[in-house]
């Protein structure tokens, strides 16, 4: 869901699109190029709106900061009761929507109703469906209770959508947002000021804003579909900044940055590249030969070849500056050829002389690995890895298809070796161990040969009601370690994001938040 994919089209070139430098001094603008129309920016519905624009308008109840640390966002405190089913909510008092009315319990449970007359829309957000009522408590007391104890509710709450407030006077005559929204009213930073779908989108400061007032007047995002014509604008200085998963290939950004005419930074990793291997395939049912599938290619150099360095290998199958992540005790697998020839062998698969793929009473050690057509990283790496495993006997066949068919494919267990990343902050680790734990996604599949599947499957449904921060802690060491010591899930790098801007921008700082807008602390000079 967080992947983007870009449409190749030209760039129109008219006078609404482009802002002059003089223009963007007058008036304290930073320019931005995204590849897509913001979408009708509705806070409860998914594509095409968009989830920095949404977020530059919307705001949570509780807002998620570094190291998933949550903090109080518009409420400003909450309690949760002894037994987890209870969430108490005190909001902040005094903040307005952006057309002047004002913020208060009534309004953010209009906002969950609204929600929850749709949740088959939201069923991935796990708290939602556990919602068994909403209630006023007073004019800025909010009450939630759910059917049973469910930790993550209040990190969920940080996420970007859907359970962000709409003021009154957004919503249509029969309350449902499904459909659309009459206005963009919410309680951020930026209020949409004017709007040419696929073109541009402007955002003028909330001069009423509740917190701190964003540093620049107006932020102006310019529709570019395509990569190579973004960079061209940057590289006339008709765009401030480029940011983004997706928004600059990193090839580019690294010709850009050796210019050392703009300013860059690189962020803390956002997910892990991993590979994901099918148990259930009979060639790969045998820990053995996963593990040596593991020992078998050069990470580091791969990582570093592929990536130019902008990615950094991984040792874990999530990064760990995730919540409940640091304290993982899976065994880190260096680069060792002789050790993955060693496992093959007493597994059985052996390579006689003169072939070059190794077999087991008659069958070729062979298998097949999916990746996206569309992703240069991936099918490199494709590449690479099936050269490295032909040097210990391992026959890889490499296919990449439309990202649909992969996903696709994915969740009907019709793959041999897969590439996938999870899905980063604010989302995980609970929810990338939902979907190891929810048939049809792929990963179920992948670790049927797990003689402890069974074990893990029950720990994973523990954590999201252990009220105990001890034992929660225990219990997702405990996971993670055994999935990756089993050899399932093969991590290779962590994926960070990139940005360029030109020199005149400054205070440019990556959100904790994956799905957040960058713009919170920016300025120009």
């Amino acid at each position: 869901m967080l992947i983007l994919s870009t449409i190749l089209f030209g760039c129109a070139n008219n006078k609404e699109e482009v802002v002059s430098s003089e223009e963007k001094s007058e008036k304290n603008m930073l320019t931005f190029a995204w590849p897509r129309d913001i979408g009708e920016m509705n806070p409860h519905v998914y594509n095409p709106s968009q989830l920095f624009a949404q977020s530059m308008v919307y705001e949570p109840l509780v807002s998620y900061q570094e190291g998933g640390e949550l903090k109080p966002h518009l409420a400003e405190s909450w309690e949760i009761s002894e037994d987890g089913k209870e969430y108490t909510f005190h909001l902040r008092e005094g903040v307005k929507f952006s057309d002047g009315t004002s913020f208060n319990a009534e309004v953010v449970k209009k906002n969950f109703d609204t929600v929850l007359n749709h949740l088959d829309m939201h069923s991935w957000l796990g708290f939602l469906s556990k919602i068994n009522s909403t209630e006023v408590v007073d004019e800025y007391t909010f009450k939630l209770t759910l059917t049973e104890a469910y930790y993550p509710t209040i990190q969920e709450l940080a996420v970007v959508r859907p359970v962000r407030f709409l003021g009154e006077a957004g919503f249509p005559e029969d309350g449902d947002t499904s459909k659309g929204v009459v206005e963009p009213v919410g309680t951020g930073p930026w209020v949409l000021e004017d709007y040419k779908v696929d073109e541009y989108a402007v955002f003028k400061r909330n001069e009423e804003y509740w917190g701190e007032l964003p540093k620049e007047e107006k932020i102006t995002v310019k529709v570019i579909p395509d990569a190579e014509t973004r960079v061209l604008a940057f590289e006339k200085g008709e765009i401030d900044l480029l940011y983004g998963e997706g928004t600059i290939s990193l090839d580019a950004f690294k010709q850009l940055e050796s210019t050392e005419n703009y300013e860059s930074s690189i962020s803390e990793p956002v997910a892990t590249r991993q590979l994901v291997i099918n148990s259930k395939k009979e060639q790969l049912s045998d820990e053995k030969v996963r593990q040596a599938l593991h020992y078998a290619f050069n990470k580091e150099a791969l990582v570093e070849g592929v990536t130019s360095g902008y990615e950094e290998k991984a040792d874990y199958i999530l990064p760990t500056n995730l919540p409940y992540t640091k304290d993982n005790g899976a065994t880190v697998i260096d680069y060792d050829v002789e050790k993955a020839k060693s496992l093959l062998d007493e597994a059985g698969w052996t390579l006689s002389e003169g072939e070059t793929v190794r077999e087991k009473d008659g069958q070729p050690l062979e298998f097949e690995l999916m990746y996206d057509s569309a992703e240069q990283i991936q099918k490199t790496m494709a590449e690479v890895i099936q050269s490295e495993w032909a040097a210990i006997g391992v026959k890889l066949n490499i296919v990449g298809v439309e990202l649909t068919e992969q996903v696709q494919r994915f969740k009907d267990n019709e793959f041999d070796v897969n590439f996938f990343s999870n899905y980063g902050t604010p989302y995980d680790p609970h929810t990338f161990l939902n979907i190891v734990a929810s048939e049809g996604f792929g990963f179920n599949e992948a670790i049927s040969a797990y003689p402890n599947k069974a074990e893990i499957l029950k720990q994973i449904a523990e954590v999201p009601q252990t009220t105990d921060e001890a034992q929660r802690q225990q219990l997702y060491t405990s996971i993670l370690t055994s999935i990756q010591e089993q050899g399932a899930l093969i991590p290779i790098s962590y994926i960070k994001k990139t940005a360029i801007y030109q020199k005149d921008v400054t205070n440019f700082t990556f959100p904790a938040n994956r799905d957040e807008h960058p713009f919170t602390n920016i300025s120009m000079k």
